[in-house]
């Protein structure tokens, strides 16, 4: 199996002291191995010579994982191995797109549970779950779960998701429950790819 960061990911990496850094893959990379990766030339906006090393949130095909990283002269290098039990696999296939949803975001924090109205797109899709990128710069913090209506190329799509992970305007999770008319729909279209 080869593992590949695809040209235009989104890695996050994480340095001790600052804020998060989101970086743009600009090319494709790709190995056997997480730690045999090559340098990855990413989109910073750093000056020649800076370096940073923290903490990487690494997005290939085989899944999410996170490792030691350092970042110099617009390439990020892997420095560490992953660690054993953090690599979320990919069990289905995911189909990009740009597929238009909306519906109702549970957000739960220390003082409230509420529901707020959300907005976006799918970015990707799978039989186990989905990437949303949301019409606003921020979602609220806390969400929970979401119950979703996204427009694919058969039809409407409703689906209530867990959120797995969340960032600013970014959400991935999985499905909790999916229609049992577009189930079926679902699974065809993402093993047609």
């Amino acid at each position: 199996m080869t593992i590949t960061v695809p040209a235009g990911s989104s890695l996050t990496l994480r340095c001790p002291g600052s804020e998060a850094i989101v970086l743009v893959t600009l090319a494709e990379v790709r190995a056997a191995f997480i730690e045999d990766l090559p340098p990855i030339p990413v989109l910073s906006l750093d000056g020649p010579g800076v370096r940073r090393m923290g903490v990487l949130e690494l997005v290939t095909s085989a899944g999410v994982t996170w490792v030691e990283g350092e970042m110099r002269d617009d390439q990020l290098r892997i420095i560490g191995d992953a660690p054993a039990g953090l690599v979320q696999r990919r069990s289905s296939v995911r189909q990009p797109g740009r597929f238009p949803a909306s519906g109702t975001a549970q957000v739960v924090t220390a003082e409230t549970r509420r529901l707020v109205a959300v907005t976006g797109r799918v970015e990707d899709i799978s039989t186990d779950g989905l990437l949303m990128r949301a019409d606003v710069p921020s979602l609220p913090y806390g969400i929970e779960r979401l119950l979703l209506h996204v427009t694919m190329p058969w039809g409407d799509l409703t689906a209530a998701v867990t959120v797995v992970d969340q960032k600013a305007d970014v959400l991935r999770g999985t499905f909790e429950w999916v229609e049992p008319a577009a189930a079926s729909s679902l699974a065809e279209y993402c093993s047609a790819g």
